[in-house]
């Protein structure tokens, strides 16, 4: 099954008496245990697409399918529900709340959702120890780098096993060393946990040669080289 399905998607947004086209009719196929990176200017619709993809934003036509699950028959509830369940988010900023430490960024999230505190706290110490901060978790974000604090906000994102995990743009805020490690951990994580990932990047010099690269141009998809 796939984790992800856009077929014919278009979303518009009102700009003065006309509206704006930024997405248009895109259609695009995520499997799980496959990266998708989404490249394009500035403004040429791949946030509103990732968000589309989230089920944040409903769009004016198309069909949304997630994990098999046909969005557009689901009540803003189930919606919840649904990116609550299957879909992760990786944003920008990892957003960590400064107070709980990295364990606990994991756990507050299963708690969340209403998961058991022991499936919680098992699950947490296993994607801790997967990102390579098993060691780091009595600590709080202040204590931990950039990059450190980024594999936090993957770990959190994939807590549940999610089918889709959608990342925004993770090394931005990072150097070149750290960006290059973020990205090679997206990558592996997307396999060994058999999630569809949907990654918005400006910054093509961390794509590899095995990556799926979409361009988004002017709200449109198309298929490109890898970088």
């Amino acid at each position: 099954m796939n984790a992800l399905e856009l077929t014919d998607v278009t979303l518009t947004y009102p700009d003065g008496a006309s509206r704006l086209t930024a997405v248009d009719h895109a259609s695009l196929v995520v499997p799980r245990g496959a990266l998708t990176a989404l490249v394009g200017p500035s403004g040429s619709g791949k946030s509103s697409l990732l968000a589309v993809a989230a089920t944040l934003i409903t769009p004016d036509t198309g069909r949304v399918v997630v994990d098999g699950v046909d969005t557009g028959t689901l009540s803003a509830g189930q919606r919840t529900q649904l990116r609550r369940d299957r879909v992760g988010l990786v944003f920008q900023q990892p957003n960590l709340i400064d107070s709980l430490t990295a364990f606990e960024q994991l756990t507050v999230t299963a708690s969340l959702a209403g998961r058991s505190r022991r499936t919680a706290t098992g699950e947490a110490r296993d994607l801790l120890a997967d990102v390579g901060l098993l060691d780091q978790a009595d600590r709080l974000p202040a204590q931990l780098s950039g990059g450190q604090r980024q594999r936090v906000n993957i770990a959190r994102a994939l807590m549940g096993s999610p089918a889709l995990l959608l990342v925004d743009e993770p090394t931005s805020a990072l150097d070149h060393e750290r960006g290059a490690e973020v990205m090679a951990l997206i990558r592996r994580m997307t396999v060994d946990r058999n999630v569809g990932t949907v990654l918005v990047t400006h910054d093509t010099g961390h794509l590899g040669d095995d990556d799926r690269v979409v361009e988004c141009v002017d709200g449109r998809l198309r298929e490109s080289a890898p970088v």
